[in-house]
């Protein structure tokens, strides 16, 4: 593995996009064998076959370490306009752009813009390519072969990653256009439907082209969407008909009133509903209890989630919601395989975080490191997160600590401070306020008004930092 920057954007390869890309050259050799660097070019010495082959492999994997960087830098590049810190990491076939410091799920519209960039830049990226074979075509084998192999790889990476199908682009943006049409579950189990007939044509296409790469990769997608139409179906169609009647208008209140983030209103509806003497029907109090249960978490109160959650009938409540239950409650053994099944059913990289970041407070810390396309920052913040709500600030801080080993951030740096702050543990928070400035944070009006820092007001060290933090900003 190795990590680089490009600007402001971290950029880490993981060496099975190495291997991939390598193996994806190999089985292109046969094709290419009288092409460049195979023939013999007009006054330049021959290269040998092995030599050749060489040569071609790492032109190919170059070509694909680069299309597939641009495709990612698409995402990164969008996620900076709406203000996000994205980190970028190359795994496998593809890659992963995450924004690191957003609180939470991305707005609709954000998601489906930053989605698409990544499509589109490759796409302008073949485009380009294209436009530079046609008008330098035979000054040179080689550029001939760049130029047309990037025109290609970028055309079929746009086109394959648009497929409605999980987790790749195209699906992501299915499944969020279909949830907003059709609501929540709705609408994620008609997506996952389009994705399974996708996956079934994309299966049988390689079977019959004998492209065994592309089989494997939707056979496994296949089963993924299998799995979900197949639970939406062994739950019944009685959870389809939707709910009617006052009772029913009120917990479509108590949601949209969640959703926006006004919570005492939730709460005061989804309690009416419950207290309710009559039309309270068991689905009626299902959903109910589902929705108290949801503010309950987003409210950090694992304990009541929990109660909540024990009390739906007939109603799926999704795994991630269970998994955060378990973690706020300081029961990562249970919440541990919560958070497994939750990521397998889902390839979500919010639902991965959380899952390493449960290893990482259970000890686990290289086996959580050792998960696909993991950032670790983001994987040590979900850990040190959950302590902090827990009351647990000095474990929180130790893990703070611990991430900067693998993830050199002043995020990281400025939490495990606020951790240290909370336990009232001052010379360790100044530590880690002194290297979360090293580190690059410069926000004196942010750090003054914190209520983690709060306890460190009045200590002359924390008056000095802050001081020097504003003229550094002034300057």
């Amino acid at each position: 593995m190795f990590r680089f920057r490009l600007g402001s954007i971290p950029v880490e390869v993981h060496p099975s996009h190495l291997l991939v890309s390598g193996m994806l050259a190999w089985s292109s050799v046969p094709a290419a064998q009288n092409g460049w660097p195979f023939r013999q070019v007009d006054g330049a010495p021959p290269l040998g076959h092995a030599s050749a082959m060489v040569v071609y492999i790492l032109s190919w994997m170059l070509i694909v370490f680069v299309s597939v960087l641009i495709h990612e830098m698409g995402h990164a590049l969008a996620s900076r306009l709406f203000g996000y810190r994205p980190s970028i990491a190359l795994v496998w076939m593809g890659g992963h752009t995450l924004p690191t410091d957003a609180p939470g799920p991305l707005p609709w519209k954000r998601d489906l813009l930053i989605t698409a960039a990544g499509p589109f830049f490759g796409l302008m990226l073949g485009v380009t390519s294209g436009v530079g074979y046609l008008l330098l075509e035979g000054r040179s084998p080689a550029l001939d072969f760049f130029l047309l192999t990037f025109m290609i790889a970028n055309f079929f990476w746009a086109f394959l990653n648009m497929l409605p199908v999980l987790p790749l682009d195209g699906g992501r943006i299915t499944t969020t256009l279909a949830t907003r049409v059709f609501g929540p579950r709705r609408g994620f189990v008609l997506a996952q439907g389009l994705a399974l007939l996708v996956c079934v044509g994309a299966v049988v296409y390689g079977l019959r082209s004998g492209w065994l790469l592309l089989t494997l990769i939707f056979a496994m997608y296949g089963m993924q969407s299998f799995r979900v139409v197949a639970e939406a179906l062994r739950n019944g169609q009685a959870q389809s008909v939707p709910l009617e009647g006052p009772l029913a208008e009120k917990l479509r209140e108590a949601r949209a009133a969640l959703d926006a983030g006004r919570m005492d209103e939730a709460r005061r509806l989804g309690a009416s509903v419950l207290e309710a003497n009559e039309g309270l029907t068991p689905r009626v109090a299902s959903h109910a209890h589902h929705l108290m249960g949801w503010l309950a978490l987003k409210e950090g109160q694992g304990r009541q989630a929990l109660d909540h959650f024990s009390q739906v009938q007939g109603l799926p409540v999704e795994p991630h919601a269970v998994a955060a239950s378990f973690s706020l409650v300081g029961d990562d053994a249970r919440a541990v395989e919560w958070w497994k099944q939750a990521w397998q059913s889902s390839s979500d990289r919010t639902v991965m975080h959380e899952y390493a970041g449960t290893l990482i407070r259970m000890g686990r810390e290289s086996e959580a490191l050792k998960l696909p396309g993991l950032d670790p920052e983001a994987a040590f913040s979900c850990a040190e997160r959950v302590l902090f709500i827990r009351g647990a600030y000095s474990e929180a801080a130790a893990v703070g600590e611990a991430a900067l080993q693998h993830a050199p951030s002043a995020t990281l740096a400025y939490d495990a401070a606020c951790a240290h702050a909370r336990a009232r543990n001052v010379p360790d928070a100044m530590r880690l306020l002194r290297r979360a400035t090293e580190l690059g944070f410069t926000d004196g009006a942010y750090a003054a008004s914190d209520e983690d820092l709060a306890p460190l007001h009045g200590y002359p060290a924390f008056e000095e930092w802050l001081t020097e933090l504003r003229q550094s900003a002034a300057s």
